[in-house]
């Protein structure tokens, strides 16, 4: 099962975060924390994305799936880059400092999610190939959640009064999130993934997404005057996703059972034409085209 074929480019987009307010969902500040912990966290994990995949890259035997992958991780590293552009000119110019979130999350990807360190024999050979594959896994699981969030802030008008600026940013990642969904899936597959390890590591990124997102998000509010008390996680999510500020719970749960159906494909997820008519028309994306066009 294939979704119809069309070469991933990188898009060398840029952001200008000087008259956007820290509250960029206006009269929202938690949703609009929740939202900046993709500013924090996506810098440090696409990364990763791109040191693992580099890795898996020659293990690669077929033309299309490889010219995929090297897609994938270019625009991954566009996301990174793009977010990572938003700390100091945006976050910290509002007094949020993320430093104690980023020093943990930088240490978890190089040293536990790190390659492993054993030795050029043969054991350690076979474990570099085993720990590569369950690393492939967890991405694979990650970017399904990755593109149903896409595909939310791409078609939802709830935010189209939000910040232009930060709504670009999400919506352009979204698009290409959506662009590239199935990829990590393919790629784990053509690995030699197993449908038991998909299982796996869904359970695995649900935790630790669910984890992180609250961790974030909590580190911001604490920082932020406007909220005087912060909010369990949960009952937060519940409330947003009830007003239309983020995803329903139940949206978030119908897409992990999705991922747990035997024949299972992320094509079902999304559609791309919606994701490239955005891309067609979203400020940064027009401008690294023309910026492209005449370099």
């Amino acid at each position: 099962m294939s979704a119809p074929h069309h070469r991933l480019e990188q898009r060398k987009v840029s952001f200008d975060f000087t008259d956007t307010p820290l509250h960029w969902v206006p009269g929202e500040p938690e949703a609009s924390h929740v939202m900046n912990t993709l500013h924090i966290l996506l810098p440090a994990g696409e990364f990763w994305f791109c040191r693992v995949y580099n890795k898996a890259l020659p293990l690669v035997t077929e033309a299309r799936l490889r010219d995929d992958v090297r897609g994938f991780i270019k625009q991954e590293a566009q996301h990174a880059r793009a977010h990572d552009s938003a700390l100091t000119p945006y976050l910290v110019r509002h007094g949020i400092d993320p430093t104690p979130f980023t020093r943990r999350l930088s240490w978890l990807f190089e040293k536990p999610l790190g390659d492993l360190p054993v030795g050029s024999g043969w054991l350690g050979r076979r474990l570099q190939h085993w720990w590569l594959l369950q690393r492939v896994g967890l991405i694979a699981a990650v970017e399904h959640f990755t593109c149903v969030l896409g595909d939310w802030i791409i078609t939802t008008r709830q935010l189209d009064h939000a910040d232009p600026v930060m709504l670009d940013l999400l919506r352009w990642h979204g698009a290409e999130e959506v662009e590239h969904r199935c990829v990590a899936h393919d790629l784990h597959v053509h690995l030699g993934g197993s449908l038991l390890m998909r299982w796996l590591y869904m359970l695995v990124a649900s935790a630790a997404l669910t984890f992180l997102f609250h961790a974030g998000s909590r580190l911001m509010m604490r920082q932020d005057p406007a909220i005087r008390r912060v909010r369990g996680f949960l009952p937060l999510w519940r409330d947003l996703g009830g007003r239309g500020l983020l995803p329903t719970m139940g949206s978030i749960g119908r897409a992990v059972a999705r991922y747990f159906k035997p024949s299972y494909h992320p094509v079902v997820e999304g559609d791309v034409q919606v994701a490239l008519d955005y891309l067609a028309h979203s400020p940064a994306a027009r401008r690294a085209a023309e910026a492209a066009a005449a370099g």
